[in-house]
């Protein structure tokens, strides 16, 4: 039979190794992705695996857990970003925030640069970002800020594809590497001087699968699942 006054001790127990696997999460994610072994959470949180997948009954749910706030962040950077006096200082602002993150955290660039099923947080990051490009990019082709012939796909798909590099070049170059090719990409979509644009632009279904085939980044080899 349970003992009454044991148990707001077992809540705060509770609570407390639900925050120590949430902050031991973070920090793995944020080194080896979002595959990094969760054995290895576990360890760093100093509980056993048990009591991990008591609280996380998934890997979706502990990384839903992890990245939910920080993720509504970058929703909040978006919103400021439409509310900038121009949509050209918006969209490098936005582009900046991100990508400062990007460099820095593995999990929260793939979460930002593939596609993840299970992630209830992430559908609305992804919509919102989504949208917060289109806007810019709408609102720069009405200013003359931007080329007339740019997708939103195009934006999507070769921010995806810079954001996967820019972990290795922080951790090879130094941790501000990322602003060159960042900057050398916005040049392009300028509206002058511009050439014209070679092939089919990405339908919305073809950035999906794109996305998709990337994944997230793997777990150091050697680590066990």
């Amino acid at each position: 039979m349970t003992n009454d006054a044991t148990a707001p001790a077992r809540r705060r127990d509770a609570r407390r190794n639900r925050e120590l696997l949430v902050e031991a999460a973070h920090e793995v994610f944020a080194e080896q992705g979002l595959e990094a072994p969760l054995d290895v959470i576990a360890r760093r949180a100093g509980v056993g695996n048990a009591t991990l997948y008591r609280h996380f009954p998934s890997r979706a749910a502990l990384v839903d857990a992890v990245f939910r706030d920080p993720l509504a962040g970058t929703m909040t950077t978006g919103e400021r970003a439409r509310a900038a006096k121009d949509a050209w200082t918006g969209l490098v602002g936005y582009l900046e925030a991100v990508f400062a993150v990007l460099a820095t955290d593995r999990g929260t660039n793939d979460l930002m640069t593939t596609r993840l099923e299970g992630v209830d947080s992430l559908r609305a990051v992804h919509a919102h970002n989504r949208a917060t490009v289109e806007l810019l990019l709408h609102r720069g082709r009405e200013e003359g800020s931007v080329r007339a012939d740019v997708t939103t796909e195009d934006v999507l798909f070769s921010l995806a594809a810079l954001g996967r590099a820019v972990p290795a070049l922080a951790a090879a170059v130094a941790p501000e590497a990322w602003q060159r090719p960042l900057a050398l990409f916005l040049d392009g979509l300028r509206a002058s001087p511009a050439a014209p644009l070679p092939s089919p632009a990405l339908t919305p279904d073809q950035l999906g699968e794109v996305l998709e085939g990337l994944g997230p980044h793997r777990a150091p080899r050697g680590s066990a699942e």
